[in-house]
């Protein structure tokens, strides 16, 4: 048995070798081979290309790596159509997967997507790509699998494999041992700058001066950088250099440094879920330009950008009703600039999409929680809370794979 798997981004890499050591588990010599990352790798598959190094958002990165991505397709291609291949499964990076996805139908063979991309918040009419080249897709939130129904799209409910894959990811002892020794006995705010490169250079100069003004109020704060890797860390320091600042990064330690925190500010993200899971109160911060900025007024349907606050909102309608607040309408008409004062006040994590520098107003929520111990406890409890309402699937990969191995065996599937 061979499954052919194509994820593209970071957190795709980490959900994706998941999946495999699931499956592996119950089908012993099952092969895998696709694109992925290091985490795919170790997990036993056998990579075409590590597609994490193409990791881009918005449309000039794409077309700057444009020839890139076709000779990637061709690769994919040759051998979809020369192997023996019994599913293949895509997970999120829509892109480069809905050509995956089209030539794996050309070739006859059934696509599973596994974590689909968010298709319901970002230009819905996707939905029809999905309808034409994906038999199933495996859904981790409830309010999705609904938007996949309605819209005419195979989808099963599994939950969300990241609160599983949390659950089995051990901290560093002796990191957290050498960090307490010397950071305790302060507030800790750890900042989270993202996993690619654009997202770390259009919002480092607003987090940073986010730190300063938190410091203006709370002198004795440890701010500490989460750098994703260490071209991240070698950005980060260039810029404290230039300012003649100096605030610790650390490399490959943020599962670390979200527990050891007393707040966040984090750009939005899949990181979002790990900030939920370990009751983490956090900022949202993202910058884009001008011109991306007012695009996607046009494009987005979902009220926030940050999967937290779209959570909290879901569990407060009615399952059974046929309008859901996590959306806007679908009409064409631009979403609002961004959320009023009174919206962000409610929010789980009050959230900044922005082109301006808005680290004031960020800084701000940091501090009232920090110096306001019962305000801090409250956003703490409504984290639990939420929570408790989310993570209800006793293992989201489990039943991924069961669904998977299923249909491979009996093209029939048990979670109906």
């Amino acid at each position: 048995m061979k499954i052919f798997f194509s994820a593209g981004d970071p957190s795709g890499d980490i959900h994706a070798a998941a999946l495999m050591a699931k499956l592996h588990d119950q089908q012993p010599d099952i092969q895998f081979v696709g694109f992925g990352g290091k985490n795919m790798q170790l997990a036993g598959c056998e990579l075409i290309a590590d597609l994490t190094k193409y990791a881009v958002m918005w449309l000039t990165q794409v077309i700057a790596q444009y020839f890139k991505f076709r000779k990637l397709l061709q690769k994919a291609k040759e051998y979809l159509l020369h192997e023996e291949i019994d599913i293949v499964i895509l997970v999120d990076y829509p892109g480069f997967n809905w050509h995956v996805a089209k030539l794996a139908k050309e070739c006859g063979i059934p696509v599973f997507y596994f974590m689909p991309p968010q298709i319901w918040s970002w230009a819905s009419w996707r939905v029809r790509k999905m309808k034409r080249w994906v038999d199933w897709v495996l859904t981790p939130l409830e309010f999705e699998q609904r938007w996949f129904e309605q819209h005419g799209v195979a989808s099963i409910f599994i939950g969300h494999p990241f609160f599983e894959e949390l659950a089995n990811k051990e901290s560093d002892p002796v990191f957290l041992e050498a960090f307490y020794k010397k950071y305790g006995g302060a507030p800790i705010l750890t900042l989270l700058l993202g996993s690619r490169n654009q997202e770390v250079i259009a919002n480092l100069d607003d987090f940073i001066l986010s730190v300063e003004y938190v410091k203006e109020i709370i002198p004795d704060i440890h701010p500490i950088f989460a750098a994703y890797n260490q071209t991240h860390a070698e950005i980060i320091h260039a810029r404290l250099t230039d300012l003649e600042l100096t605030i610790p990064i650390v490399v490959g330690r943020t599962t670390e440094l979200i527990r050891a925190a007393d707040c966040c500010l984090a750009v939005s993200g899949s990181v979002s879920l790990e900030l939920l899971a370990c009751n983490k109160p956090t900022v949202i911060y993202y910058k884009v330009g001008k011109i991306p900025l007012l695009i996607q007024r046009f494009f987005r349907r979902t009220r926030y950008i940050t999967l937290v606050n779209l959570l909290a909102i879901d569990m407060q309608h009615d399952i059974n009703s046929t309008q859901t607040p996590v959306f806007y309408d679908n009409s064409n008409l631009p979403i609002p600039a961004e959320p009023s004062d009174k919206d962000r006040d409610s929010m789980l994590f009050p959230e900044f999409l922005t082109a301006i520098d808005r680290s004031k107003d960020a800084a701000a929520y940091l501090a009232y929680w920090l110096t306001d111990q019962n305000a801090m406890a409250i956003q703490k409890r409504r984290l639990a809370a939420l929570l408790r309402e989310v993570d209800k699937v006793e293992s989201p990969l489990t039943k991924a794979a069961n669904t998977i191995l299923e249909f491979i065996n009996t093209n029939k599937l048990m979670y109906l």
